[in-house]
């Protein structure tokens, strides 16, 4: 009968493990069992089980080149104590050369 539906439902075997990224947290299930429902040519899978293991992804914030210059230049500091600075400061220029020339 379900076929005559166009559905069919299966079962992956030996699933280790299946990991969800968001932009922000990273979701592992270790040991799930993992069903398949395809029905009109689309798959909808079901995950049940096993220890689920949630940890937060922290971004590494990139600043442009001639930011980094600019605030090592400005505070007369290397490259990577500017590119600190900036890291700390969350990207602002004005911050980030006081807080390297205030002692």
């Amino acid at each position: 009968m379900m076929h005559r539906m166009g559905l069919s439902m299966g079962e992956v075997p030996d699933v280790q493990e299946v990991t969800i990224k968001t932009p922000t947290k990273e979701i592992t299930v270790e040991n799930p069992e993992v069903a398949i429902l395809e029905m009109h040519g689309q798959k909808i899978f079901q995950v049940t089980g096993g220890n689920v293991v949630e940890k937060a992804i922290e971004k590494a914030i990139t600043f442009p080149e001639e930011d980094v210059q600019l605030v090592a230049q400005q505070a007369k500091v290397s490259l990577d104590e500017a590119r600190a600075a900036l890291e700390q400061t969350k990207g602002d220029l004005a911050q980030a050369i006081l807080l390297l020339t205030q002692t």
